[in-house]
């Protein structure tokens, strides 16, 4: 009996079980054609690193050691070691952690430098847990983004900004990783965001980032309510009122697009100091389908990078899944994105709800934009 081979753990969140498959170890020949130059690759393995940041929490309510935790698991393939975690210090839960390139490991795997294009940390943040020991918290902050479309008031988004600083100073912004799922990808984000203000642009992965919230809610009627009233108006009898009216009608037209441009856009050159967050939704999940709402001239494309506004509105990469009969829980799970059968489309998005989130990055006054230096 003692000779026999004990069969590994067969538990759902097992790597084995449900981790992604036919992906390829590194090795020496990373150092001629690296792997994290695939983006399927790259999407494979950082959505890998989120699942660790759940299993972080699950292992700690569990209380499991280090000899049968089942976070590592999700990261030791890829080369990487467990840096630190971030703690909410309202219930003790784990809620983001720093993934390190691990030089011993892959010096154990004949690769003496790291791969071109892998990041040397990663900063990974969870999404909602419904677990009794975290859910209150999770919660809180979700209908903190579902009441006010901000998770600023968050103590977790004050840690996850300062951690962020803290190792783009260390190790060059080019050289770090932001990633989220879910309400994590919320606060990846916001603090990604906050960054590029400063004109320190982070690589941003964020997996089915939310996207409904009240006060998105009211914004969209209120701009209904506005257009119909200029319609109302320019009905009016009065050939004066009615130029006015007109004139009116088309500053009112442009109102209602300003959100998207943003002011000051027009003749901006971005080039490559434009922050340019990778978005991964599901049309089925509820939650961050409103990403995928365009103005009508959305296009489908292979492989192209959209680094600059179209048509005046600002850019991101968004990445869609579509699969019919598809339960919410599948649509909004983390699983799809490392699944071997994941069918992505990118779309230059002329997103409505993108543009208006970063607007704000490219409205900043000419003083505001000589402040901060790219690190």
């Amino acid at each position: 009996m003692s000779n026999q081979v004990v069969p590994r753990e067969a538990h759902p969140y097992a790597f084995h079980v449900s981790g992604p498959r036919n992906f390829t170890l590194l090795n020496w020949r990373d150092l001629i054609i690296s792997s994290w130059k695939d983006a399927n690759y790259k999407r494979t393995v950082i959505a890998c690193f989120i699942q660790a940041v759940y299993l972080l929490e699950l292992d700690r309510q569990e209380k499991r050691t280090q000899e049968n935790a089942r976070a590592p698991n999700w990261w030791i393939p890829f080369k990487y070691k467990l840096k630190q975690t971030l703690i909410d210090v309202r219930d003790g839960s784990i809620f983001g952690a720093i993934l390190e390139w691990d030089r011993s490991a892959a010096l154990a795997n004949l690769i003496p430098i790291r791969p071109s294009g892998a990041p040397r940390a990663v900063l990974a943040l969870r999404g909602t847990l419904l677990k009794s020991l975290t859910m209150r918290r999770d919660i809180e902050d979700d209908l903190r983004f579902v009441a006010w479309e901000s998770l600023k008031g968050s103590v977790r988004f004050k840690v996850a900004l300062e951690v962020l600083k803290l190792i783009c100073d260390k190790y060059g912004s080019s050289n770090v990783c932001l990633a989220g799922h879910s309400l994590g990808a919320g606060f990846a984000l916001q603090v990604g965001k906050e960054l590029a203000k400063e004109r320190i642009f982070v690589e941003a992965h964020l997996f089915n980032p939310p996207s409904v919230s009240l006060a998105m809610s009211l914004k969209v009627i209120g701009e209904k309510v506005e257009f119909v009233w200029n319609r109302l108006r320019s009905m009016l009898p009065s050939s004066s009122e009615a130029q006015v009216i007109n004139d009116g009608g088309k500053t009112a037209g442009v109102g209602l697009k300003s959100w998207i441009s943003g002011s000051g856009l027009k003749g901006a050159s971005f080039g490559v100091t434009q922050w340019v967050p990778n978005l991964y939704v599901n049309n089925g999940d509820y939650i961050c389908c409103s990403y995928n709402d365009g103005d009508g001239t959305r296009e489908m494309v292979v492989e192209k990078e959209n680094k600059g506004p179209i048509n005046g509105q600002i850019a991101a990469k968004l990445f869609v899944v579509s699969k019919e009969k598809q339960k919410f829980l599948e649509a909004h799970g983390l699983e799809q994105w490392w699944s071997s059968d994941a069918e992505l489309q990118q779309v230059i998005h002329n997103s409505k709800l993108i543009s208006r989130q970063l607007r704000s990055l490219y409205t900043a006054t000419p003083s505001q934009a000589t402040q901060g230096k790219p690190r």
